[in-house]
């Protein structure tokens, strides 16, 4: 991986998206449906790209809408549709031309009091609340966001009656539908008016915000966060949850700093991420400079990417907190401290999280539910109370509520940096120090990612290589205990292989957008080791994609 000059460092003049030219480009824009590149294309959190390369405009949005319309009416889905919006500039726009297809469905569509920007756990928050107790008339949402992806990216994500992100199933049947009408060049979208499609009967406005705040203190202990008096610190990375903080911090009397306010869809305020591009990732140390740089003044801190669906952890012990790090912590406070969680709940993660929640699920005696990459595969657990936890490797989490039901179905960035708080509060030692404690008593993990090239149809074979491929019986000088192709927790395929032994294990998935596939590695015995893995890793992956 090689560092861009400007990593770490505020984001200069010449890296920010020019505004004006972006929105144009939405508007002018027409892919063309017979170019892989511009078609809808749902990954695992919906359909992303940007205008400049015609692969996020409007007609994708029109498209999009459309086809949740006819989906919802194929499902019989006839209750409100909650929308949200996060703060990247095709987002706003993106959410104007939705709401004008939403409208002239007759879909009751539920937009934020004031337009206020809504993040992602807002959204599928609004949606349990509103199905809770119904078998009909179910609501369902989309969320209009990018995540953490570039100033210049735009996108677009459905989530069902349950709250989480779709299931393949469905976005498969939303992607084929939208890039039918992108086909023929969008005859079948119904449209009005965005000043109609405002003022429809069937468009009303919705108090994410405050409905959201105010159902807090049932997922975290306000209380005892509130009688700590800690210094807390938060930056919302200019994103959607800007003034869900300061909402936060007056409810509940919290002595709380938003450290930064400002909302400007070039995200100038960033430092500058790891490869030279402008990323609100709240993992990355390269982008969270401006937080890690205030350690000092706050007993925990923490930050969200633009829809609010990932956290960052800082402290003054230990700066920013690896997420793999910060899951396995959670894990094991949340299972000690929540005493009205099913005896059977389970701990849910995926694939390529860190082998430490493995050791902290057997400790607590608790059940591991692993899963290949993609928060849906959490969402029936969250949502039914068998999954205490849901966490993936990129910093995106979400827990029950004390009582032990559901409280969001997708990734929600607040409660975990609430929940830091709450566990200072609890223990007196911040979310580093008790990190420190585990890796004494349970070893201490080593990782890293790392990208190696691929053709494309190498990454076609690492995505379907069965264990029986690979040769090898040894791994960085110990036996391999374990070759999966599977996740071993629903038996659905991970897109590439994982391998253990003992004290270390690598996975390999091929990238779905760049020629490339992704080695992440683990090991408990040290840096030399988990070199030695990855090199390993890279022969063996190799080899076994390689023609015969």
């Amino acid at each position: 991986m090689t560092l861009s000059p400007f990593a770490g460092k505020p984001a200069p003049a010449q890296l920010l998206v020019d505004i004006p030219r972006l929105v144009s480009a939405y508007y002018t824009g027409q892919p063309d449906a017979t170019i892989s590149t511009q078609r809808v294309a749902f990954g695992t959190s919906g359909h992303r790209g940007n205008s400049f390369d015609l692969s996020f405009n409007e007609w994708h949005v029109l498209a999009i809408s459309q086809a949740i319309c006819l989906y919802r009416q194929a499902q019989g889905i006839d209750g409100p549709l909650f929308v949200g919006i996060d703060t990247h500039a095709l987002s706003t726009p993106a959410g104007a031309s939705a709401l004008e297809v939403f409208a002239a469905n007759g879909v009751e569509t539920m937009i934020a009091q004031g337009d206020e920007y809504t993040p992602t756990p807002a959204v599928s928050h609004a949606i349990i609340c509103y199905n809770r107790g119904r078998t009909s008339g179910l609501a369902d949402g989309v969320v209009i966001t990018p995540s953490h992806n570039p100033p210049e990216s735009g996108g677009f994500k459905y989530n069902p009656p349950n709250g989480g992100p779709a299931d393949t199933h469905v976005t498969k049947w939303i992607e084929a539908k939208a890039n039918e009408l992108l086909g023929n060049q969008l005859a079948g979208v119904k449209r009005i008016s965005y000043e109609r499609a405002l003022k429809a009967a069937t468009t009303h406005r919705h108090d994410y915000l405050n409905s959201y705040v105010a159902d807090l203190a049932n997922v975290i202990d306000m209380d005892i966060i509130r009688s700590a008096n800690l210094r807390l610190g938060v930056d919302p990375l200019g994103g959607a949850g800007v003034r869900y903080w300061s909402a936060i911090a007056d409810h509940y009397k919290l002595n709380l700093e938003v450290v930064n306010t400002e909302v400007d869809p070039t995200f100038r305020f960033m430092s500058v991420d790891w490869d030279g591009k402008i990323r609100m990732d709240p993992s990355s140390s390269h982008a969270m400079q401006g937080l890690i740089g205030l350690k000092e003044r706050f007993d925990v801190a923490f930050a969200c990417d633009p829809d609010h669906d990932r956290h960052g952890i800082v402290t003054p012990s230990g700066g920013l907190l690896a997420p793999n790090n910060y899951l396995a912590v959670s894990i094991d406070y949340l299972f000690q401290n929540r005493p009205h969680w099913r005896a059977d709940a389970a701990v849910g993660k995926t694939v390529v999280s860190s082998g430490l929640i493995d050791r902290v699920a057997a400790r607590l005696g608790r059940r591991l539910y692993e899963v290949p990459v993609g928060f849906k595969w959490f969402a029936d657990g969250l949502f039914d109370g068998s999954l205490g936890f849901g966490g993936e490797e990129s910093a995106g989490a979400s827990f029950l509520r004390k009582d032990g039901s559901v409280w969001s179905t997708d990734k929600d960035g607040l409660i975990p940096g609430l929940l830091a708080a709450e566990m200072t509060s609890r223990t007196g030692r911040d979310p580093s120090q008790i990190f420190r404690g585990l890796t004494d008593e349970l070893g201490e993990p080593f990782s890293v990612r790392v990208d190696a090239a691929a053709t494309p149809a190498q990454k076609a074979l690492l995505g379907k290589l069965s264990p029986q491929q690979v040769s090898s019986t040894q791994l960085a000088g110990e036996p391999i205990q374990q070759i999966l192709s599977h996740a071993p927790g629903n038996e659905q395929a991970i897109g590439g292989l994982k391998v253990m032994t003992e004290n270390g294990w690598f996975a390999a998935r091929p990238s779905g957008t760049e020629d490339i596939y992704k080695i992440y590695a683990e090991s408990f015995i040290g840096e030399d080791h988990l070199k030695r893995l990855v090199e390993e890793a890279q022969v063996l992956v190799d080899g076994a994609i390689s023609p015969a």
